[in-house]
């Protein structure tokens, strides 16, 4: 039941993180094309500010997850209850001083950014833009996370699916219908706005939790220690817009957007091959499978190194013919930051490699043991990005990302290895470096074919396949020379999981 619910949990989410990827690269063309780069811009640094706002729910999801791992493996229906009642009054509690938040951000934004616009103009965008990530704290994170946790997301991909084809919908219509910002982004908070709404729905439905129960706060106690990991997460995810938006200006925030575009749909794609891993591992910890915990982590990592490998070094190699082409025709500042795209890449690849251990971590429910290493990270990013804005623009904030992503895949490794899991933690290092070689061959080899560089979509796809089938074969050395027996491991597992074992 496990290994089914994993396989339905990543074909859902490949599928809709492929249709959000194709929206993330239809709906920003359409805002460039139809309003321009600083309107483009303001709605990037008004979504990343926002992310502010969610600060104050931090720390709560991964403290319930880790605390519903045991009582969802036991079944037991009050201790469930309990930790559901504690979170939902928690949440109701952060939805409404998430409220009050907005409209203070939504306040003082447009008086501490560089933006044409007038006061009300942003006033009233941010707070449109806002209500959906209101809704999804009032209405529907306690149930999110209980289905995520009951290893059930195939069922959020479904509904997110929905929504998502609704907002390409809606926003696409009022586009092309020639609406104000503010009318096509209210077509978004709508579509969004009913994804929580629809998990608060079918959870109370399926589930039929009894709320009138005694709170376990007790249980959702490691929720401050998870907090610095969430903002750890939050710091990767929105510093660089925040410091751009702050010294630069709205141009340079769209730039980076659309860079940002590659990165978010090739991040998600990636996770979506590990989505509901920390309800597995966690389940396993419930049920004290030590050895089939390491096998299994054995296994998403040969994964995730061979896929992530794969797709980005693909990225690095095809991201700024791709850029020139979809910014084609917009003049009124340079897309084209080659050594900006190559490092945001590298930092994005340490993100995905560094999963397996993190999911572990927040499995085990080590949050308080780890924080010191989420605290760092954020001290080292900040501190980087602002000082090197000023001087290298958008290269300062992406060396910054790079740095402290790198330390926080190296710690995370380190501490798993040394505390959860016994092994050699230089295994991880050799798994690098591996990837490194494999990357440079690629590389050496796309170089010597020497592919068209000026070209249509039409071109584009035919170099992507080229490089594709380069990649794949390289990396298929690289697993014959050093992954054979993970690579074993992983058809003997998904075998068995097709048996129903």
């Amino acid at each position: 039941m496990r290994g089914k619910r994993a396989i339905i949990n990543t074909v859902l989410s490949l599928v809709e993180e492929a249709i959000a990827i194709i929206s993330t690269f239809i709906l920003p063309k359409l805002i460039l094309s139809h309003f321009g780069s600083e309107y483009n811009g303001l709605t990037t640094s008004i979504t990343q500010f926002l992310a502010c706002a969610v600060l104050l729910r931090s720390g709560i999801t991964g403290a319930t997850m880790a605390a519903l791992y045991k009582p969802l493996a036991s079944n037991d229906k009050d201790k469930i209850n309990s930790i559901i009642k504690a979170t939902d009054i928690f949440m109701k509690k952060v939805g409404i001083i998430l409220a009050i938040s907005i409209v203070f951000f939504a306040a003082i934004y447009p008086l501490i950014v560089n933006v044409s616009f007038d006061w009300f103009f942003v006033f009233s965008l941010f707070v449109i833009i806002g209500f959906s990530t209101f809704a999804e704290s009032f209405f529907g994170l306690t149930y999110i996370v209980l289905l995520s946790a009951d290893q059930k997301t195939y069922i959020l991909s479904f509904i997110r699916i929905i929504c998502i084809i609704l907002n390409v919908f809606l926003t696409v219509i009022l586009v092309l219908s020639n609406q104000s910002i503010h009318i096509v982004k209210l077509g978004s908070t709508i579509a969004f706005a009913l994804y929580p709404i629809v998990i608060y729905v079918y959870v109370r439905k399926k589930y039929k939790l009894n709320l009138n129960v005694k709170p376990n706060n007790d249980a959702i106690s490691q929720r401050w220690d998870s907090f610095w990991h969430q903002i750890s997460v939050f710091i990767n995810t929105n510093t660089d817009v925040i410091v751009l938006s702050i010294f630069t200006n709205m141009l340079e925030v769209s730039v980076y957007s659309i860079y940002n575009l590659v990165v978010i749909g090739l991040k998600k794609f990636v996770t979506a091959f590990t989505k509901g891993i920390d309800a597995a591992f966690g389940n396993m910890l419930a049920k004290n499978e030590k050895e089939l915990l390491k096998e299994n982590l054995s296994i998403i990592e040969f994964i995730m190194y061979n896929i992530s490998t794969l797709i980005y070094t693909c990225a690095i190699l095809l991201i700024m013919h791709f850029v020139k082409i979809y910014t084609a025709g917009i003049t009124d500042v340079d897309y084209l930051r080659p050594m900006f795209a190559y490092i945001l890449l590298g930092a994005q690849f340490f993100c995905s490699i560094r999963i397996p251990y993190t999911s572990l971590v927040t499995a085990a429910g080590k949050f308080k043991e780890t924080k010191k290493y989420a605290i760092l990270e954020v001290i080292i990013n900040i501190i980087l990005s602002v000082i090197l804005v000023v001087s290298f623009g958008l290269v300062g904030v992406a060396i910054g990302t790079f740095v402290a992503l790198v330390y926080k895949t190296i710690s995370f490794s380190n501490y798993v290895f040394t505390n959860i899991i016994d092994r050699d933690k230089k295994i991880t290092y050799i798994k690098c470096i591996i990837s490194i070689i494999e990357f440079a061959i690629i590389t050496i080899i796309i170089k010597l074919i020497n592919l068209s560089t000026d070209c249509n979509y039409l071109c584009w796809i035919k170099n992507a396949i080229i490089i594709m089938v380069v990649s794949i074969i390289v990396i298929s050395m690289g697993i014959y020379l050093f992954y054979k027996d993970d690579f074993k491991k992983t058809i003997k597992k998904i075998a068995a999981i097709r048996k129903g074992k």
